[in-house]
């Protein structure tokens, strides 16, 4: 039986667990003036094009993801001094269209910022991806989980890389048949101006790898890509994924391992510490300086699949992202002294969504129903150009 004693140290013990006996640390980098260039993109030696994209490092107390490298110049560069420039399309991109570079030579960036700086990359070997075998997806009893498939036939490749876009339809909560005439009254809506059905769409931010490098053969089977929950609008109807897959070196697959590792599986004292981080592109005008980003080059492989909604259990339902509410004006409400035109005051001016009239024994209706912009206009959350890939 335990005595007083140890009855009062547990106590002392759990009070300062709960209280917090330990005082908050905030490590320098955290509020740190840090400006690091980042560089992220592929090489494309084949009919693709090439995207490179260039950004700054932010504090982390900021609250901002990053900041758009602009006005840089960009060339690809081969070990047998041929040179090719990119283009700035804005927020930090940086492209050139398709230059069916020769898959014997090596690659590398140059690039100059507006403050002067000029960095460098190291020379890489061209890597040739081997087809996508397939994509599909397990059901789960809360979501789906989307996996590649992949193989080398001339067991060579080993180790890859793969990034994705997502589309997919998704519906107002409401669907609003009339709109205002911007004037005094409201009129009944268009085809043309519909905004009841969009699409959605969304780009990998986790870094997905796979390797099969301590197996007898090059084979990468049901690889987890990105789960997809059983409430999510992006299952509602059909749903879309475009998945791109590289073909990486060890060395451009050990970074985005351990850079993996150091930005997706920290947080708790259980997880792996952060570890050093050592790309291939250096600062000529400042070697001390450092840079983030490893570039890499050669062909890739691309495959979409679409998934629709009767292929999943009947009884998902998506969950919608706002809390919505139908609330009515009238034209007149007869409790009032004096008639005031709520029509005219809350519906004529940009803002609220009408839905649908409001009738009481006569031809011509007495009010309308109405809500929020975000449940009624599907357009503040996607668009409603259908996209020319979508089948």
């Amino acid at each position: 039986m335990m005595n007083g004693k140890y009855i009062t140290l547990l106590c002392g013990i759990i009070i300062c667990l709960e209280w917090g006996c330990t005082k908050p640390y905030a490590p320098p980098v955290v509020a740190g003036s840090n400006n690091y260039l980042v560089v992220e993109g592929n090489i494309n030696t084949g009919t693709d094009s090439t995207v490179i994209a260039l950004s700054r490092t932010v504090n982390i107390a900021s609250g901002i993801g990053s900041i758009a490298e602009l006005n840089a110049t960009i060339a690809i560069q081969d070990n047998q001094n041929q040179s090719y420039s990119l283009r700035s399309t804005g927020n930090g991109r940086y492209v050139s269209p398709l230059l069916n570079l020769d898959p014997t030579r090596e690659y590398r960036l140059n690039i100059t910022t507006t403050d002067g700086k000029n960095y460098i990359s190291d020379y890489v070997p061209a890597t040739a991806s081997p087809p996508i075998d397939s994509i599909g997806f397990t059901e789960q009893s809360n979501g789906i989980q989307l996996y590649v498939n992949t193989h080398d036939p001339n067991n060579k490749t080993h180790y890859y890389r793969w990034d994705y876009t997502e589309t997919w339809i998704f519906d107002a909560k409401y669907s609003s048949t009339y709109i205002s005439n911007g004037k005094t009254d409201v009129v009944f809506r268009t085809v043309a101006q519909q905004i009841y059905q969009c699409w959605g769409n969304d780009i990998s931010t986790d870094i997905e790898l796979g390797s099969s490098a301590k197996l007898s053969q090059d084979v990468i089977y049901e690889n987890p890509l990105v789960f997809i929950p059983s409430t999510s609008e992006k299952i509602e109807s059909r749903y879309s994924i475009l998945v791109k897959q590289y073909a990486m070196t060890t060395d451009g697959y050990n970074y985005y391992a351990l850079l993996k590792k150091n930005t997706e599986e920290t947080g708790s004292i259980f997880d792996a510490q952060p570890s050093t981080l050592t790309g291939n592109i250096h600062c000529t005008s400042n070697p001390n300086l450092p840079v983030i980003g490893y570039v890499t080059a050669g062909t890739t492989q691309q495959k979409r699949i679409y998934v629709d909604n009767t292929q999943l259990p009947n009884n998902w339902i998506a969950t919608y992202p706002y809390d919505c509410q139908v609330d009515t004006a009238l034209y007149c409400r007869p409790q009032l002294s004096t008639c005031f035109n709520e029509v005219l005051a809350y519906l004529v001016p940009a803002g609220s969504i009408t839905i649908g009239a409001i009738y009481k024994g006569g031809p011509s209706p007495i009010g309308y129903t109405f809500t929020d912009a975000e449940c009624g206009d599907c357009s503040i959350r996607g668009t409603l150009i259908k996209p020319s890939f979508w089948q």
